[in-house]
């Protein structure tokens, strides 16, 4: 647990050193329906089965993402039409509502699973930061992975 106390701290430093430059980026139009011809769901995708016997399951334009029956990962498209492409993860406790507040153009709480220690990133700005991505899953993979399986799992880097 130590590595995700790091990846927090990390990810906390990071969003408020960049709050600037991500506050001027224009939003992009909400992705392809079809989860097929998404190119930020494959990627997404790619990082995700990456993971120890992680797989995806598709929904219309929505994706989970679990390890064994357990959700670790969302990538919702457009939810309730609310226009917002992101990737939505379990994180530490209390850190969902630092991010939403250190950078809530980027970050903010899903709705339904926010108040259970959820947080989304936004997808649909200029430039996704798929190392952030990375950590997200990643961080999220370990808080619900079993444990002999979250000691398999490689570190942000490595995925």
């Amino acid at each position: 647990m130590n590595f995700e106390l790091s990846v927090c701290n990390s990810r906390l430093s990071t969003a408020n050193s960049s709050k600037a430059s991500s506050e001027s980026s224009a939003q992009r139009h909400v992705m392809s329906k079809t989860p097929a011809t998404n190119p930020i769901l494959k990627r997404l995708t790619a990082i995700a089965l990456a993971l120890p016997e992680a797989r995806r399951e598709l929904s219309g334009s929505h994706a989970s993402f679990r390890v064994r029956k357990k959700t670790f990962a969302y990538f919702l498209n457009n939810h309730h039409g609310d226009g917002i492409v992101a990737v939505t993860c379990k994180v530490l406790p209390g850190e969902n509502t630092a991010l939403a507040k250190a950078q809530p153009k980027r970050y903010y709480l899903p709705a339904y699973i926010g108040s259970r220690g959820w947080a989304a990133l936004r997808l649909d700005l200029l430039k996704i930061d798929w190392a952030e991505v990375r950590e997200l899953l990643l961080t999220s993979y370990l808080l619900t992975a079993p444990k002999r399986l979250a000691s398999r799992a490689r570190s942000p880097d490595e995925i």
